[in-house]
């Protein structure tokens, strides 16, 4: 399987590190780190050399209660950091629902539109649609960030989840985005109880089996919190390990803050996964 991206054919033979720069003051794990467009390239850098697969850089935090930034400030916050990851070497996507921050990102040359809203908003779809190479990732979301912990009835939420993802993508191929530039989310955390989480990730391969590429991000979410008792900034281990898991699991792209310490763990599971029965004996 492979993710066309606007310079970039990628391999999902074996998982991809995206590692998550957030360039905004309120972001529910490390707001206000990289707030500023210096502090948010230095941190790209620093992911890069970590062993990042992809960069992705966004403007508005979506944790529950955070104030929408705007077309404005959310461009102000992006696009400076954006155009200094483009010379990377890596691909980089951005994290917005604005069609607007899409069209200016993807006139820089950004490689990926990754949308918690799923190209829902006016105008995003045409706006994607409109670019001929550029890849988009597709989550799963319930009402709004400041809405979706109201959002969380369920009777089967992988077979909901997955129903949704097929319409959504299925749409935007219709739209003519080819399918090899389209990736899924089940958005984690996104209008999900705890145990729905859990269960998406249990039942992963339901979603696998759509025949897109799967996107997850289980880095620092509040369900390992609740699992470990331990706050935002010390769940690296249940971090890792949900990460392993998913890709155990057939997730082609883990969205992560720790990137280091993932791509060691998939170092360790891959090696362990090359070798056959007849070489162990």
């Amino acid at each position: 399987m492979h993710w066309q991206t606007t310079r970039f054919l990628l391999d999902l033979s074996r998982p991809l590190v995206m590692g998550i720069v957030n360039a905004t003051p309120d972001s529910f794990s490390d707001g206000g780190l990289h707030g500023s467009s210096s502090a948010a390239i230095a941190h790209c850098e620093r992911l890069v050399r970590e062993g990042a697969d992809l960069l992705d850089i966004g403007g508005e935090s979506t944790r529950p209660g955070a104030q929408a930034p705007g077309d404005d400030g959310e461009l102000q916050r992006v696009l400076p950091v954006l155009q200094a990851a483009i010379s990377m070497g890596v691909p980089v996507s951005v994290d917005t629902s604005s069609p607007v921050v899409m069209g200016a990102a993807l006139a820089l040359g950004v490689d990926i539109v990754n949308d918690v809203r799923a190209l829902r908003r006016p105008g995003a779809l045409a706006c994607v649609a409109a670019h001929p190479r550029a890849g988009v990732c597709l989550m799963h979301l319930r009402g709004e960030p400041d809405t979706m912990q109201g959002c969380t009835d369920y009777g089967d939420v992988v077979a909901e989840v997955r129903d949704f993802l097929r319409e959504r993508a299925g749409a935007v191929e219709a739209a003519g985005v080819a399918r090899a530039r389209i990736a899924i989310d089940p958005g984690i955390g996104f209008a999900k109880r705890p145990e729905h989480n859990l269960a998406l990730l249990a039942r992963q391969a339901e979603l696998c089996g759509l025949g897109w590429p799967v996107l997850v991000g289980w880095s620092r979410k509040g369900t390992l919190g609740l699992l470990t008792g331990r706050p935002v900034d010390q769940r690296l281990v249940a971090s890792v390990t949900a990460a392993l898991l998913a890709a155990q699991r057939g997730a082609s792209i883990l969205r992560v803050h720790d990137v280091a310490a993932t791509v060691d763990a998939l170092k360790v599971w891959r090696a362990v996964a090359s070798i056959t029965v007849a070489d162990a004996d």
